[in-house]
């Protein structure tokens, strides 16, 4: 064997590798929106000098850099005229603004009862909204609709393609 055909050997095959296998492309993954933490059956209570603020229950949270994602969400807000519970199976708080999905169910103190598949809670103005059907109830009355603006602090509310269903009391003498 000849030391020209060995080299020649040699050659032919790095050219075939080059050309044949392509190099690795590795992709580096950028994590944005990493989770601080995860509580598991977890009570925040929000105080202030003037008391008990808001509570938030729930069966599972992750904490990021600007919001909490809650499952199983069960959301008081007592700094208002009326204290007002929302609980569904889903909510992500954020920036004071409370998002709700999945079978959630807005109660009142004074009977006030409305539930829908989403809504969204603003918590400095007191405003839940939706754009979705919803069923309100208080007493024996009943409101259907298919969205709703409802202001706790004003006690107002504003709805497109209303049913109602009310009990007139007729005064006695």
């Amino acid at each position: 064997m000849n030391i020209s055909f060995l080299f020649l050997t040699i050659t032919t095959g790095l050219v075939l590798i080059y050309v044949l296998f392509k190099p690795l492309d590795i992709k580096q993954q950028e994590f944005v929106d990493v989770p601080l933490f995860e509580l598991i059956s977890f009570s925040v209570y929000d105080l202030s000098n003037k008391g008990l603020n808001n509570i938030m229950l729930g069966k599972k949270a992750t904490k990021y850099s600007d919001r909490y994602t809650v499952e199983n969400i069960d959301y008081t807000d007592n700094s208002k005229n009326f204290v007002a519970n929302m609980k569904s199976n889903y909510g992500v708080y954020k920036d004071d603004i409370v998002d709700l999905e999945g079978n959630v169910t807005y109660t009142r103190e004074d009977g006030l009862i409305f539930k829908t598949q989403f809504i969204t809670y603003n918590k400095q103005t007191g405003i839940a909204s939706t754009d979705r059907s919803y069923i309100s109830y208080k007493g024996q009355d009943k409101v259907m609709g298919t969205s709703l603006l409802y202001n706790n602090v004003l006690n107002q509310v504003s709805s497109k393609n209303v049913v109602a269903i009310y009990n007139f009391k007729e005064k006695t003498k």
